[in-house]
């Protein structure tokens, strides 16, 4: 059913978007009915989030060519489902976010933040009015959104210099969010994260107790002044205390004292955690009461994370996570094209977590993003540098196929563990041959992969001639591969093998 059509009807079900558990009112729900001969998909809504929604499944069913006739009833389990640009590097530009927004859209996300850490006048310059190049950009950002309903939220970073105890500085804050609420945009985020830990001007000092006090004061006064312009209008704050285990005395303050309508984001234990317990979210929820909305930082990999690249799916996510919390705002890497691999499947999860499964989304992300004829190479390459929070293996695939050689060396057919072993680094050759080739399918992830792909083509190339005996493992022992390429797999082996097969070949 490559052709078929899809059209949409309203539905007459006065209780069609009263959906969940425990039961909310969401927007989103919709229903695909499917029929053949002919090929029609009607998506069934009640609102325009789920025409929006519906529609982008729909269309996804048939370019994946994985129509068959019947029902589909869908909605979301999570309410905010999106990514936030806050990583610290060089901001996206323009068109990148524009791309972005409408990947979103086609993925069931409903949340854009803008907030990059390097963007001066959202951090460095947060008092000055936006210039209007600036305006005119996000005016069009949210317009694209809105027609793929993803809400654009805006975030202000005013931490480094802001004056807790003059009440011009709260003016100022609400002058640049009136800028951008012209502009269509309705909810606001004041980041307090990776700030000093104590209060800086000697005026705060005086006048409120520590730092928590002082921002209790500020986001009171900020929701305050938003309620007069329209208590419908949406705050969260990042909190300087953003990561732990959700019962930390900062946050408890935070949460006591300010109103339970602010979100508040959290991180997890960690800064990049390698799980998201429902425990944990529990417990946040008794602290602040109110449901954490998840800050993942996952796939970004900035500052020591530079020289990792994270395209793999996302794991280490509790599947009943969206009873307590309020969502998931991911922040990418600083590459948008690679981040698409790592968000598709954030976006799969956060859609139905239960019935999430990591490597089936993974496949498919693959599969979209670097496309059809690349897909394997490109799976290949992408096993190889899992070095992440996430992941529990940096390269599974050669750690399992150096695992089975040791053991045919000392147990079994040495002959059969070196023809194998050869066998796994010949594909991972032509991999990287043909990810660096004229000929790649999406020459954008390309080019933004293209330094690790050739690091993965030195390793390939580094194993086989180990392995064939063209090098002695000697010769290259001294040979460092870069640590974000099969992480510390392969030159354990070469170095933890000097002599080893050298010394062996003779008896196969």
């Amino acid at each position: 059913m490559t052709d078929a059509v899809i059209q949409h009807r309203v539905s007459d079900d006065p209780a069609f978007d009263v959906v969940g558990t425990p039961p909310r009112v969401n927007d989103e729900r919709y229903v695909l009915e499917i029929r053949t001969d002919p090929d029609v998909i009607t998506v069934v809504h009640s609102s325009e989030r789920g025409l929006r929604r519906g529609t982008a499944h729909a269309r996804r069913l048939v370019a994946d060519g994985a129509v068959t006739a019947g029902t589909i009833d869908e909605h979301p389990r999570f309410a905010v489902r999106g990514i936030i640009e806050g990583f610290y590097g060089r901001p996206w530009t323009h068109e990148q976010r524009l791309d972005m927004v409408r990947f979103l859209g086609e993925h069931r996300m409903n949340t854009f933040v803008y907030s990059p850490k390097d963007d001066v006048f959202t951090r460095r310059r947060w008092r000055d009015d936006l210039p209007a190049a600036e305006l005119a950009a996000l005016e069009e950002l949210v317009a694209v959104a809105s027609d793929l309903s993803v809400d654009v939220s805006y975030g202000l970073s005013p931490g480094l210099s802001i004056r807790y105890s003059d009440p011009t500085e709260v003016d100022r804050i609400l002058a640049r969010f009136d800028q951008v609420a012209e502009l269509g945009v309705h909810s606001f985020w004041l980041l307090l994260d990776d700030i000093p830990m104590t209060l800086q001007h000697p005026a705060d000092r005086d006048e409120f107790a520590d730092l928590t006090a002082a921002h209790v004061h500020l986001v009171g006064e900020v929701r305050r002044r938003l309620d007069e312009r329209d208590p419908r209008l949406h705050l969260a704050v990042c909190p300087t205390t953003y990561h732990g285990r959700g019962d930390e005395p900062a946050l408890a303050a935070m949460g006591a004292g300010t109103d339970p309508r602010v979100d508040l984001t959290w991180t997890g234990r960690e800064i990049c955690s390698a799980e998201l317990d429902l425990a944990d979210a529990a417990l946040f929820l008794r602290t602040t009461s109110r449901p954490v909305l998840y800050w993942d930082n996952y796939p970004v990999n900035d500052v020591a994370m530079t020289a990792e690249l994270h395209v793999g799916a996302y794991r280490g996510r509790d599947p009943h996570l969206y009873r307590v919390s309020r969502g998931v705002i991911a922040n990418p890497m600083d590459r948008p094209e690679s981040s698409k691999i790592a968000l598709a499947t954030i976006a799969d999860y956060l859609w139905d977590p239960v019935g999430y499964d990591a490597d089936r989304s993974w496949d498919n992300a693959i599969r979209e993003v670097a496309g059809k004829a690349d897909a394997t190479a490109f799976r290949l390459f992408a096993d190889n540098v899992r070095t992440s929070c996430l992941e529990e293996s940096d390269a599974p695939m050669l750690a399992d196929a150096l695992a089975a050689l040791e053991f045919e060396e000392e147990f079994g057919d040495p002959a059969r563990g070196r023809a194998a072993l050869a066998a796994l680094a010949d594909s991972f050759v032509e991999a990287a041959d043909r990810l660096l080739g004229p000929d790649v399918a999406n020459p954008v992830l390309a080019a933004e992969v293209r330094p690790w792909v050739a690091s993965f083509a030195r390793g390939a190339r580094q194993l086989r001639d180990v392995v064939a005996g063209s090098v002695s493992v000697a010769e290259e022992h001294g040979a460092a591969q870069p640590p974000a390429v099969f992480g510390d797999v392969l030159d354990m082996f070469v170095r933890s093998t000097s002599g080893w097969i050298d010394s062996r070949r003779g008896s196969a």
